[in-house]
């Protein structure tokens, strides 16, 4: 791998990792369309600790007040009702699912899931459940001539059991495609909890996640065409694209809804499958590398 490669392949990271649109699928899809060797999935693991980085730092005061008082609560049976506590817990409980299956499926992340035809499926697919969920939340918020506005919940109302659905939909994202913000933002607006709730557990979820699996791939970086002195600078272009994009975000989803995101991946799933029909690209673009 090229600096400019890894250049490019640290934007797009950067760029995708916390918008509705799996930054996994355009790494896959930038490599691909490129003519490059695809960068393989310890490479974006990697340079997802850029992104979680940046997630660190702009979610620092929550996450600080969320690990003091879980670690108090470990010995204070009074802060066991905190909400910062229990929010401690919640993260620990939603990341059991994508442990468990991201390690019992490590050979068809790496492998089949990667097949360009499946990730245009994953992109139209989950489009429209996003775009349904977020059709569904904008009916609430709004009301209508015959119902009252529907108040949506807040993380103040997060369980044990919304927390696992979180967490089984952050784990869809182990294919390439999903997007890990766009699966949990889904599901916690079909649970019906408000776009800036979901989000803002959506990211939080993904912290230990992330970081255990960028450390988990650490091994392999430096296996293949892909070597560490392009994955660290990778990584820290992703950073500081990911820090500004994470906090674009945030002030967007408060008063706009996610159905542009909804159009460029259906566009974007129909223009994939296109390619690969036509023969343009072959479902195994960039594979051969290894």
């Amino acid at each position: 791998m090229s600096w400019f490669e890894s250049f490019v392949l640290g934007l797009v990271q950067g760029l995708t990792e916390f918008l509705p649109i799996s930054s996994s699928a355009h790494l896959r899809l930038t490599a691909a369309f490129a003519g490059w060797h695809d960068p393989g999935a310890a490479f974006t693991a990697i340079t997802q600790i850029g992104t979680e980085a940046a997630v660190l730092i702009y979610f620092r005061k929550d996450i600080v007040r969320i690990v003091s008082a879980w670690f108090r609560s470990l010995t204070n049976r009074s802060m066991r009702s905190d909400h910062d506590a229990q929010m401690g817990w919640l993260v620990i409980v939603g990341s059991i699912p994508i442990g468990v299956l991201g390690v019992t499926f490590k050979d068809q992340i790496e492998g089949p899931f990667r097949d360009l035809r499946l990730i245009a499926t994953t992109l139209i697919v989950m489009g429209i459940v996003l775009g349904i969920a977020d059709r569904l939340a904008a009916r609430d918020e709004a009301g209508g001539r015959h119902r009252a506005a529907k108040e949506r919940k807040t993380l103040k109302e997060l369980g044990v059991k919304d927390g696992l659905i979180f967490g089984f939909c952050q784990a869809m994202a182990l294919v390439p495609g999903v997007s890990r913000s766009g699966a949990t933002i889904s599901g916690g607006l079909l649970m019906g909890y408000t776009r800036e709730a979901a989000a803002r557990y959506s990211f939080l979820l993904a912290i230990p996640a992330v970081l255990a699996s960028g450390v988990f791939e650490l091994k392999d970086a430096g296996e293949g065409h892909v070597s560490w002195g392009p994955t660290i600078f990778a990584t820290f272009i992703a950073f500081g694209v990911g820090y500004a994009v994470i906090a674009w975000f945030m002030k967007f989803i408060t008063t706009k809804s996610f159905m542009p995101f909804v159009i460029y991946r259906v566009l974007l799933g129909l223009l994939l499958f296109a390619l690969v029909t036509a023969g343009v690209l072959s479902p195994h673009a960039g594979e051969s590398a290894g």
